[in-house]
């Protein structure tokens, strides 16, 4: 028995006797399936990670909070580096699935940036990509990261691709919506992991879905046609493209930064970094065809 199934079998909120099985797919947290007298539950560990501007008791307010809004599986337990929540039993969206779905992924995109703010209590946080990216620059300088020299250019891009940004209203963001983090149960859509939901606008959500599906064009316009309720102009076009290269941006230092932090099983985060940059590539040549590069 592992140290991570003793501690699971000490939680004091199983009825009977449990069975354990490990969940994957996690980047940076380790969970586990947990069969008891009552049925199935996901217990999930972590701890606070200052690199990364994660606090698990905000995670875990948020968590609560989408659960009440009607977005996200009940959290049955919680206490600092773990949280036992509702087992849905729900198909996990791949790529494929949320280009397929993108027109009910931007309605329930919307209801959760309106309704969520209803919902959150405590201190605001707010996450704009951009001072991320700047950030982890100054972590990854400070750890002599293997690519600290790529530094100064990605700082630029990203000065370049926040100058491009739209205004839009403040919202309550996901601002982590890779495809694994969308479940079908059949009749509904769900959302889980909410470790850096914060106030953001509506943009980065909507660049992280499009960009981590890989869609195309026509995908991308469909779903923000369906977000706004309206067809894409020419400004909200260049915010989206832009924002879909700093989501990759961002995905790719957050990967660095791991490399240096953190250790998940079966998580390599080199090759994930790389893939990252290759995706930011493609999508920055698109960007740069288009619109060339802002002074």
């Amino acid at each position: 028995m592992t140290e991570t199934e003793d501690r699971i079998r000490a939680l004091p909120c199983w009825n009977g006797g449990i069975e354990i099985e490990p969940l994957k797919g996690g980047l940076s947290n380790e969970s586990w399936v947990v069969s008891d007298d009552a049925g199935k539950h996901v217990a999930r560990f972590g701890s606070d990670f200052p690199f990364h501007h994660v606090f698990r008791d905000r995670e875990i307010m948020v968590a609560k909070a989408a659960h009440a809004a009607g977005f996200a599986p009940e959290v049955r337990y919680a206490q600092p580096g773990v949280m036992v929540t509702q087992y849905l039993g729900a198909k996990t969206f791949g790529a494929d699935d949320v280009r397929r779905n993108r027109l009910r992924i931007a309605e329930l995109v919307r209801n959760f940036h309106q309704v969520m703010p209803r919902h959150v209590s405590g201190a605001g946080f707010m996450f704009w990509v951009f001072h991320v990216i700047r950030d982890y620059a100054r972590t990854l300088e400070g750890g002599n990261s293997r690519l600290k020299d790529r530094l100064p250019s990605y700082l630029e891009l990203a000065d370049e691709l926040e100058r491009a940004q739209m205004p839009l209203p403040v919202i309550f963001g996901h601002n982590d919506l890779l495809p694994a983090n969308f479940l079908d149960d059949g009749d509904k859509l769900w959302l889980i992991d909410f470790e850096y939901a914060g106030f953001n606008t509506a943009m980065f959500d909507l660049a992280g879905i499009a960009s981590n599906a890989g869609m195309t064009q026509d995908e991308s316009d469909e779903l923000l046609a369906a977000y706004f309720g309206r067809q894409p102009d020419a400004e909200t076009h260049r915010s989206h493209m832009a924002m879909q290269c700093a989501s990759l941006l961002r995905e790719a230092m957050w990967s660095m930064v791991s490399e240096l932090h953190l250790t998940a099983p079966g998580a390599d985060y080199v090759a994930y970094t790389a893939e990252n940059l290759a995706r930011l590539e493609t999508a920055l040549e698109n960007y740069r065809t288009k619109y060339g590069t802002s002074s």
